[in-house]
């Protein structure tokens, strides 16, 4: 079973894919986290795309297809597996489809988590990052417990990440909606596009992806 999360930045896409994955026992590939960790790296693909990310701009198609064709190839996706931030263009869309094709599989569904902008900046930029570890933090939702500087878990210190600056998330936001818009009809052409209301409680909005994955 092949399964694709769309939705701006913020909308809850990797929680409910990490869930998902859990349930489904099947590997959530996110390339927000794949690119992240090849920067960080400062891999020869990091080096490449950090100042476009950082900027909140789309990483160019030949990269990102490249990076998603030899992670969905490997032996623990021959089950299937969740996507979570690709495709991001109707161009990344017809790519994957010819990969797939290759292997005879191809998407059972696409969900569409829709946020409005104003809730979508409101979590993006309280959210901070631990240095050390990674853990993600939110300084109204979920902030650290013992110091709110500090990580709860290793003790380094929290940052805000350069994307999730209010200016960056607007350009984010804007890049978004002109880049997809005709992914989504792409989707709804297909008969695949669900449209997810992401502005309940996670655990609502898990229970409204689950019922749906079920449906044949």
């Amino acid at each position: 079973m092949i399964i694709v999360f769309l939705g701006p930045p913020g909308s809850g896409k990797g929680t409910q894919a990490r869930q998902l994955s859990e349930k489904l026992k099947l590997p959530h590939i996110g390339t927000g986290n794949i690119l992240r960790r090849e920067v960080q790296a400062a891999s020869t693909l990091g080096l490449k795309v950090k100042d476009v990310m950082n900027s909140g701009n789309l990483v160019p198609d030949a990269d990102i297809l490249e990076l998603m064709t030899n992670r969905i190839n490997e032996s623990d996706c021959k089950s299937g597996f969740i996507l979570d931030g690709f495709p991001r263009t109707t161009k990344q869309a017809k790519s994957l489809d010819e990969i797939l094709e290759k292997s005879n599989r191809q998407i059972k569904r696409v969900f569409n988590i829709k946020v409005s902008d104003a809730i979508l900046i409101e979590r993006l930029s309280g959210r901070r990052t631990c240095k050390q570890c990674g853990t993600n933090y939110h300084i109204i939702n979920a902030p650290a417990k013992k110091n709110k500087d500090q990580c709860d878990k290793c003790g380094s210190e929290l940052y805000q990440r350069a994307d999730d600056k209010v200016a960056t998330i607007k350009q984010r936001l804007k890049v978004y909606e002109e880049q997809t818009a005709s992914l989504i009809y792409f989707y709804k052409q297909q008969d695949k596009l669900i449209d997810i209301r992401g502005e309940s409680s996670i655990d609502r909005v898990f229970k409204e992806i689950e019922g749906n994955v079920s449906r044949q």
